[in-house]
């Protein structure tokens, strides 16, 4: 797909489609009741009829006359013009592509750009246009040998209108971000999709290596047997009840000074999730296939933070195990002793990747980061508390979560805090070692990154929680069914934001 920046006048473009942003309550706007003469009075018709209000996702498409230089236009509302975000424009610029897709229409100009949104400036709004653009456009159909009837089309050449008085050389700049950040994103996508018997945590490992050498990042890999002298007691554990071996990845990207603390960035990197002896229900298991879509963000970012050429020092670790039952496997009160040289007391095993990070967490700490962000699907507890609208956000550093939260509005991947006072950590005192695994059903997504946080105390840490938010279970506008890489784009603001 081609992405291309034009100028001009809406009225003077040539295009086999032009789409054009609607506000709820300016249907009468001068540049609508030109378009409405060039098409013959239809769309006064439609906003007569109430077809067409300009309600927020809703759209109208109208082909011109023949000899038109615009062969259709479709109007797509925006709702009222103080509820439109980046992320709204976003979405919308999503939708409408994927729409046109499935009707088939590989070529047309979106005049999304030119939609006022509150206290941004033309770089964001084009940059949000054509994320949406190529998010849409994402397919994983690899191992389809027909594709369906029906099946949106792959886009082809794109183009976004902006205004004849905006910066050319600006547009052009914020699309080469939003395909950095883009592929980014895909290449996570890519990851969480993979099927299970496919993605070993070797497959995950060489994908990171392959994917460090694409962007001129440096990459190492610690086996089993490099886990086992170093002491990863807690990843060990969990790796025990799989054939497949384990493995740490470890990305250095060094876009910063020489003397510049990094930003360390741990991923939870369970290709798969049966649960170990603690056995998940049979229902839904086939999509424990992304529960490394912590791990899959943090690859992500860091390919993208490479294609942006970010002035930042970066390390990114991932632990990559397979929790699967078997007679090896790690049982319910088994004792492990971690890389911290704390021990903990296993009540359930399905509370896997608390153990894990657990050792990735103290292994950064011989980068000496001057802030550690790790993203997990760590619990269920997340999807009961926030649903499918937001991951949570915890750690002790309020000034850190402070501007997550705002990276997340930037960059429509939204976060909530949850509290992570002391009491919680009473809940996983262990009984015969110094800490429990699990604190029980009451405050599970909390209770859980008290646990975290008894690895990240030397840090300026934040945890967060993608349980809700990795995977797209139905498929949506602008948005297919399967993983959503998640957590890419909130971690690209927070590192572009701290650098301004």
């Amino acid at each position: 797909m081609i992405l291309k920046i034009f100028k001009g006048e809406v009225l003077k473009q040539k295009t086999p489609c032009l789409v054009l942003g609607v506000l709820e309550g300016k249907l009468k706007d001068s540049l609508l009741l030109l378009l409405d003469k060039e098409l013959g009075g239809t769309f006064s018709a439609a906003v007569r009829s109430h077809e067409f209000t300009a309600r927020k996702g809703q759209t109208l498409l109208l082909h011109s006359g023949q000899g038109q230089g615009v062969k259709r236009v479709l109007f797509c509302g925006l709702g009222k013009e103080k509820d439109i975000s980046l992320h709204s424009l976003r979405q919308t610029a999503s939708s409408v592509s994927r729409l046109l897709a499935e009707k088939q229409l590989a070529n047309f100009l979106l005049a999304l750009p030119q939609v006022p949104v509150k206290k941004s400036s033309l770089a964001e709004r084009v940059q949000a246009v054509a994320e949406g653009v190529q998010l849409a456009n994402y397919r994983y159909d690899r191992y389809l040998g027909e594709k369906p009837a029906g099946q949106p089309i792959d886009l082809d050449k794109i183009g976004l209108l902006i205004a004849a008085k905006d910066s050319s050389a600006e547009a052009e700049e914020a699309v080469a971000a939003a395909e950095a950040i883009a592929a980014g994103v895909c290449f996570a996508r890519d990851l969480v999709n993979a099927p299970g018997n496919l993605k070993s945590p070797e497959y995950l490992a060489m994908q990171a290596v392959a994917m460090a050498e694409r962007v001129g990042i440096s990459a190492k890999l610690l086996n089993r047997d490099a886990l086992e002298r170093q002491g990863f007691g807690a990843m060990l554990g969990v790796a025990r009840g799989s054939e497949r071996d384990p493995y740490l990845i470890v990305l250095e990207y060094r876009g910063g000074s020489k003397g510049q603390k990094p930003i360390a960035l741990v991923g939870k990197g369970v290709v798969f999730d049966a649960g170990g002896i603690s056995l998940k229900p049979a229902e839904k298991m086939d999509e424990m296939k992304m529960d490394m879509a912590g791990a899959a963000a943090v690859l992500g970012a860091m390919q993208a933070a490479a294609g942006l050429q970010l002035p930042v020092n970066l390390v990114a670790v991932v632990p990559a195990v397979e929790n699967m039952p078997s007679g090896t496997a790690l049982r319910p009160g088994d004792i492990l002793r971690s890389l911290s040289g704390k021990t903990i007391e296993v009540l359930n095993t399905d509370a896997e990747g608390r153990l894990i990070l657990a050792d990735a967490l103290t292994y950064v700490g011989r980068y000496q980061p001057r802030v550690v962000i790790d993203l997990a699907t760590l619990t269920g507890a997340c999807i009961i508390a926030l649903g499918n609208h937001a991951a949570a956000v915890l750690g002790n550093h309020d000034g850190l979560i402070r501007q997550l939260l705002k990276a997340g509005e930037r960059s429509g991947e939204k976060l909530w805090q949850l509290p992570l006072w002391e009491e919680y950590a009473t809940q996983i005192k262990g009984d015969f070692a110094d800490i429990k695994n699990t604190g029980g059903r009451p405050a599970g997504t909390i209770t859980a990154a008290a646990f975290l946080q008894k690895f990240a105390d030397k840090y300026t840490w934040a945890h967060l929680d993608i349980a809700g938010m990795a995977w797209e279970e139905r498929g949506c506008a602008g948005q297919p069914k399967g993983g959503t890489g998640f957590g890419v784009r909130v971690l690209i603001e927070y590192l572009r934001g701290g650098l301004k």
